[in-house]
C-alpha cells in the first residue's frame, strides 16, 4: 500500500465516521451537516492525489483493512 492510498483510506474512513455522527440525530443533522465539508474536501483531495474514483475494489479492499466493520469483513 502506497501511503498516497492509505492516505486517501483513512480521510474516507473519517469522512464515514464525521457522517455518521453529523446524522446520529436527525432532529439535530441541518445543524451538523455543515461541518462535513472539510471531510469531504480531504477525502475528495486524498482520493484524487492517490489515482482514485473512490469507487474501486482496490480502494474499498484499503478501507476494509482499517476498518474491517466497515465493509462487512470482520464481524
Amino acid at each position: 500500500m502506497r501511503k498516497d492510498e492509505l492516505a486517501a483510506a483513512q480521510a474516507y474512513v473519517r469522512l464515514l465516521e464525521a457522517t455518521r455522527a453529523a446524522l446520529s440525530d436527525p432532529e439535530d443533522a441541518p445543524v451538523y451537516l455543515p461541518l462535513l465539508t472539510s471531510p469531504m474536501e480531504e477525502a475528495d483531495g486524498a482520493l484524487r492525489r492517490a489515482g482514485f474514483a473512490g469507487n474501486e475494489t482496490r480502494f474499498f479492499e484499503l478501507v476494509g483493512s482499517l476498518r474491517p466493520s466497515l465493509t462487512g469483513s470482520g464481524h
